[in-house]
């Protein structure tokens, strides 16, 4: 069951990130871009990284693509022109991307592979949070500090001047 969930999810995942590329609507490509985000977060649980999983919902989805989103319709609004994108020399890009995909699918033909039987793990955000709280709270406050004083900065740029 959980192969043809795998396979579910990486034909949904495809799909979606060909909509992303072929739309010809800035908004719709943006609602597929999500379900590409959700379709990765997956991944990430069937290789047992959770805090990855978590991770990508919520700075991708929740954060970076809901702000695009906003963008794309804020600035529809303003200048009521259709905003839409066209796709200029697909065909040099497909050639490029078949020959970077039939070079990377060459390269895992023939790699010898290294098989090794894995226990499942329990959990990993559990240790993540505690190492986080405890071993590596100064990193992760001067880091907050230093994004914060970025996100200020930012603003005070973005500001016109009186």
């Amino acid at each position: 069951m959980s192969e043809l969930l795998f396979w579910f999810m990486t034909a949904m995942t495809i799909g979606s990130a060909l909509i992303v590329v072929l739309h010809s609507n800035l908004f719709y490509s943006a609602l597929a871009l999500v379900v590409t985000l959700f379709g990765v977060a997956a991944f990430y649980v069937f290789l047992w990284a959770d805090f990855l999983a978590g991770v990508q919902v919520l700075i991708y989805i929740g954060g970076i693509l809901i702000l695009i989103l906003f963008g794309i319709m804020l600035t529809n609004k303003i200048s009521s022109v259709n905003i839409s994108h066209s796709n200029f020399h697909q065909g040099i890009a497909a050639v490029i991307v078949m020959g970077i995909f039939s070079i990377l699918g060459w390269m895992i033909l023939k790699t010898p592979w290294l098989h090794i039987v894995q226990q499942e793990p329990s959990q990993t955000v559990g240790r993540i949070g505690r190492l986080l709280m405890t071993e590596y709270l100064l990193p992760f406050e001067v880091a907050s500090v230093l994004l914060l004083s970025a996100l200020i900065g930012a603003a005070m740029l973005s500001r016109k001047a009186n």
